[in-house]
Parts: C-alpha cells; sequence; structure tokens
C-alpha cells in the first residue's frame, strides 16, 4: 500500500490542483501579489524556474516539458489514455501529415491576437493534437502567457509559433513513438445491431 497514489479528480480543469500528490495550478488569481505570481495558486507551492521556461529555449525543452507536468492540467493530457478517436485519426494522418494539421491548427486558433473563442477553442479528445495543446500550454492565448511569456493582444511572431509548433511536435512524438511517418489504412468502425435493430456503440476491429 506504500506506492498507492489517490487517482486524480475526474472533473480536471485549468484551474484545479491536487497538491498534495504533487500536482498544482499556476494560473495567477487576481488577488495574488506580483511577488506571488508563478507560485501555486492554491498551496503557494515555488516550483518552476520561470526565467528559464520563458526563455523559450528549444534545447532546454526537457527541463521545459518537466516543469509542464507539475501543473495538474499538464500532468493529466501526458498521462492520460488518448481515446480511440484520435488515436484512429492520427494513424490515417500519418506522423507528416499530423504535424501539417498542428501547424494549421496553431495558425487559426493560436497565433492570431485575438483568437475566436479564446479559452474554449481547444477541446479536450477526440484528435492528439488537442491533447498536446493542453499538455505543453499551447491551448490558448491565457496559458500561452503565463507559461511561455508570449502576451496576449498580438499575433505570434514567426519565432513564437514555430516554438509552439517544436513544443506540439515533441509531445506527438514522446506520445506516439509507433506511429508512420505516412498514412495508414484504418477500417471504419463497426457497429453492433442490437436485437431492436438499433445501433450500439462501435467496436473497434
Amino acid at each position: 500500500m506504500e506506492d498507492f497514489k489517490r487517482p486524480e479528480p475526474l472533473d480536471i480543469k485549468c484551474t484545479s490542483s491536487d497538491c498534495e500528490n504533487g500536482l498544482h495550478c499556476f494560473k495567477a488569481t487576481r488577488q495574488m501579489a506580483p511577488a506571488e505570481r508563478g507560485r501555486c495558486r492554491s498551496c503557494g507551492a515555488d516550483l518552476i524556474d520561470w526565467s528559464r521556461v520563458h526563455r523559450r529555449d528549444k534545447g532546454d525543452a526537457a527541463y521545459t516539458f518537466a516543469a509542464l507536468e507539475y501543473e495538474l492540467i499538464r500532468h493529466h493530457h501526458w498521462h492520460k489514455v488518448i481515446d480511440e478517436k484520435a488515436l484512429r485519426h492520427a494513424k490515417r494522418k500519418g506522423r507528416l501529415k499530423l504535424i501539417e494539421a498542428a501547424r494549421h491548427r496553431l495558425s487559426k486558433n493560436l497565433a492570431p491576437a485575438s483568437p475566436a473563442r479564446d479559452g474554449f477553442q481547444t477541446p479536450l479528445a477526440g484528435n492528439t493534437i488537442y491533447y498536446a495543446q493542453h499538455a505543453v500550454a499551447c491551448c490558448c492565448r491565457t496559458c500561452l502567457a503565463y507559461w511561455h511569456a508570449i502576451p496576449k493582444g498580438r499575433a505570434l511572431t514567426s519565432d513564437e509559433f514555430e516554438y509552439c509548433v517544436q513544443l506540439v511536435t515533441m509531445y506527438l512524438k514522446q506520445r506516439l513513438p509507433e506511429l508512420s511517418d505516412s498514412p495508414e489504412r484504418v477500417p471504419p468502425l463497426r457497429r453492433r445491431v442490437t436485437r431492436g435493430g438499433q445501433t450500439d456503440r462501435p467496436l473497434i476491429p
């Protein structure tokens, strides 16, 4: 029983924390003084070398990834089981086209000065790109601002955009190590027919 770790909360939001298990939230509240910003909003833990993360050094991405995992919402998306729909989509795309799709999504939903529905533009499941965006804090301009020091209200520079693409790409490579570079043929899901003639949940071939 010494290795038992309490399960993560089921309803995880960007402001969720589980400090007893080392999973925090570093999104500042309006009440936090400037000196408190960067600490956990729930317990005050000061765990991140923000000056190091904010340099956005591609060669130091390993530290950034380790720092991200101190935050509950990031840790959750680094380790949660990727849903079947998302996995099948990734296989149909292949690694190269998946990264191309990530670039397109980031250019449309993150790079503009005022993305549509900012804060709600990245779903939680259904596409491996969504998992990556939440895990590396490239899901909305608020997360991008406090994690990567890229301010709101202006479009991303080409260097900032490429940095975000690299983080998403690195996540996809780590979470999908066996994904082929080229698209794979993935048969459609078969549906089970019940006695009443209704279709039930999909059956995975």
